[in-house]
């Protein structure tokens, strides 16, 4: 069952209390995962328990996301606001330089980790920051349209709609290749962290310029790409790979923006020999 951790963490206003719920299973050398934007970290759950066999996975509800509360007020949504706070977090865990996985937001959340040397490695599945303006106006816009259907739906019309394959495809399928293998239970309450999601205007917002442009030298980076990606194409994984020159970057094909559900084995393998 996912527990509840409560922590303090800097402000301008002075110290205050994050709480962050989280998934822990396994044991071994820890392994954060971070999901996207209006997910939560049951989209890891597909990957959860072949990571565990050999490593103590923390799949954690980002600040404003899932279970999660929102960020205290005068900590911002974007890199500078949620680094610190994770570090925070990593410390009330007892974790020291976890390796780190992550997608889309997440991935570039973890990247960030890395080149401060937060991290022992990083994987990232699809990172956002590698597009061109064209392509970032585009993947917003697929978000926002997924954010307004989410919070337009009734519950129960998403309920029914979930029944049926054609229905999660519906909900789903512009961040999955294979929307049809996810659970309804599954599509339900992701469609509910997306329409809950307290951090989603102002996480999109932070997120509207800039570029990740930093190498990361120091740390093992791979960098993960689904051949069926409709939310950012897998060219961005060659320019990612431009940017990081010594990152290993890896094919999913026939996965989507969100993988862990279109191949788990092979996602799963792909973090585990990135973070060995």
């Amino acid at each position: 069952m996912p527990a509840s951790l409560s922590f303090s963490v800097a402000t301008p206003g002075g110290p205050r209390t994050a709480r962050v719920v989280h998934e822990r299973r396994g044991a071994g050398r820890p392994l954060v995962l971070l999901h996207g934007i209006g997910h939560h970290w049951q989209a890891w759950e597909p990957v959860l328990d072949i990571l565990a066999v050999d490593r103590d996975v923390i799949a954690v509800d980002l600040p404003g996301f899932g279970a999660s509360d929102g960020l205290p007020d005068g900590i911002p949504y974007d890199l500078d606001g949620v680094i610190p706070v994770l570090g925070a977090l990593f410390e009330g865990l007892g974790v020291k330089r976890p390796d780190v996985a992550g997608n889309s937001l997440g991935g570039l959340i973890a990247l960030e980790l890395g080149r401060l040397g937060l991290v022992r490695s990083v994987t990232a599945l699809s990172p956002a920051r590698f597009w061109t303006e064209a392509e970032r106006r585009y993947a917003f816009g697929v978000l926002a349209a997924m954010r307004a259907g989410a919070r337009a739906l009734p519950p129960p019309m998403v309920a029914w709609l979930a029944r049926g394959a054609a229905g999660r495809a519906a909900l789903t399928g512009a961040i999955y290749a294979r929307p049809a293998r996810r659970s309804p239970d599954a599509v339900v309450a992701e469609t509910r962290a997306m329409r809950e999601a307290v951090g989603f205007g102002a996480t999109l917002a932070a997120g509207s310029s800039g570029l990740f442009t930093h190498d990361i030298p120091d740390v093992p980076v791979t960098i993960a790409w689904g051949s069926r990606d409709r939310v950012m194409p897998r060219r961005q994984g060659v320019r990612a790979k431009r940017v990081i020159p010594g990152a290993r970057l890896v094919r999913l094909p026939g996965c989507g923006h969100v993988p862990m559900n279109d191949d788990p084995a092979l996602v799963a393998r792909v973090i585990l020999d990135g973070s060995r």
